[in-house]
């Protein structure tokens, strides 16, 4: 636009009273109305219609993006109300869990690791898909990241129910799996801990969980067989692939761990950074040399069967549940604790049980997470009650 001489230093004249205008409604969040509009009243005359004209059509223009700045002001402001609200609302909400480094490790995971052996009804005591999904979505409301699950895990099915329901949030799951053990068959590089095996199973974990990683990949027994030097070389090809990001170890001996660290470090492979084993108020062996040395090699320490397969619950010695559990069938019952010690355990937890006020359970849970060398409890749960409990 193009003006005379004079009315370019009349209009410049008038700037500064339409960018006070301006600001003062974008700040107090009011849609100017016509009668605090900048009007044409307020341009100085300039003797040419044509330019006037063309003056009043940039007020126009002006008092139009005015008008759409206070209407994306005053849904700025209710953006932040509605967010204030969601902040107040989440302040009130309880969050239940904590976190913790796994190991020597940067990996952050909860305190508390969702088991998912019992995810799938294939060997006749799991839960159904819909039950399932319900356990998880409550370790995950309650703030659980960390997930455990293997290769075999209900004949697979434990994998295929995760992938489908941690689909959406990925990214936000700690997700642990494990190989060595296979699948019923006659292949006799199915199991083991070579690389073969190795290799044949990680990519059906991938597909079954429909990942392209696995952040937490544990050799979930040791085969007395394989070289460490194939399996810590083995893992950390895994590793520089990008589909495990961390490794570790479950149910082997101490010397065996210490060596395959020690080898790992020396070589410039990934080491272990967890250990899995099987810890509890009845299961103890492993406060003789595992423990020990996964203190002094700074292993994350996780436990499964935290509550031996239910025993510290006190549902098979009159506490609890009524309902028949998993240790009742014929399979099961060869792998119940021997009993006189067992009775003196239970009935000890259900002491501090009564006096504090907490299930069993929670008792049993609560030793194991703050033990000298804290472990993180595997809780597996075949329904959602179960897991509410713990």
């Amino acid at each position: 636009m193009v003006l005379a001489k004079g009315a370019d230093m009349r209009w410049k004249q008038c700037l500064p009273p339409l960018i006070t205008s301006f600001l003062f409604a974008a700040s107090s969040n009011k849609k100017i109305g016509s009668a605090s509009r900048v009007g044409y009243s307020k341009i100085p005359q300039m003797g040419n219609s044509g330019r006037t004209n063309r003056v009043g059509s940039f007020l126009d223009k002006m008092n139009t993006q005015v008008d759409s700045t206070i209407s994306e002001s005053e849904s700025l402001r209710r953006l932040r109300q509605s967010q204030k609200r969601t902040s107040e609302h989440n302040e009130k909400k309880e969050i239940h869990m904590r976190y913790r480094l796994l190991g020597n490790s940067g990996l952050r995971v909860s305190e508390a690791a969702l088991g998912t052996m019992t995810f799938g009804d294939d060997w006749g005591w799991g839960a159904a898909k819909d039950e399932s999904r319900k356990v998880y979505d409550a370790f995950r409301e309650a703030g659980g990241n960390f997930i455990d699950t293997a290769n075999v895990y209900t004949n697979g099915t434990s994998e295929l129910f995760l992938g489908e329901f941690m689909k959406d949030h990925r990214q936000s799951v700690v997700l642990a799996t494990k190989y060595t053990n296979a699948m019923p068959g006659t292949d006799p590089n199915a199991a083991g801990n070579h690389r073969k095996s190795m290799v044949q199973a990680v990519e059906a974990s991938l597909k079954r969980l429909k990942t392209d990683y696995i952040d937490l990949y544990w050799v979930h027994i040791w085969d007395q067989i394989t070289p460490v030097e194939e399996v810590m070389r083995g893992l950390d090809n895994l590793v520089r692939q990008g589909k495990v990001l961390y490794v570790g170890i479950s149910d082997a001996p101490a010397w065996w761990i210490a060596q395959a660290n020690t080898l790992a470090y020396l070589r410039g492979w990934s080491p272990f950074i967890g250990l899995q084993i099987e810890y509890s108020l009845i299961e103890r062996t492993v406060e003789r040399e595992l423990i020990p040395m996964a203190k002094a090699l700074n292993l994350g320490l996780t436990a499964w069967s935290p509550l031996s397969r239910g025993v510290l619950t006190g549902k098979y010695h009159g506490h609890g549940s009524s309902e028949p559990g998993r240790m009742s069938s014929d399979m099961m019952k060869q792998l119940m604790p021997e009993q006189q010690r067992t009775d003196r355990i239970v009935a000890a937890v259900k002491t501090v049980s009564d006096e504090t006020g907490r299930s069993m359970a929670q008792v049993a849970l609560a030793w194991l997470r703050y033990r000298p060398t804290p472990a993180i409890p595997i809780i597996g749960a075949r329904k959602l009650s179960q897991l509410q409990d713990n």
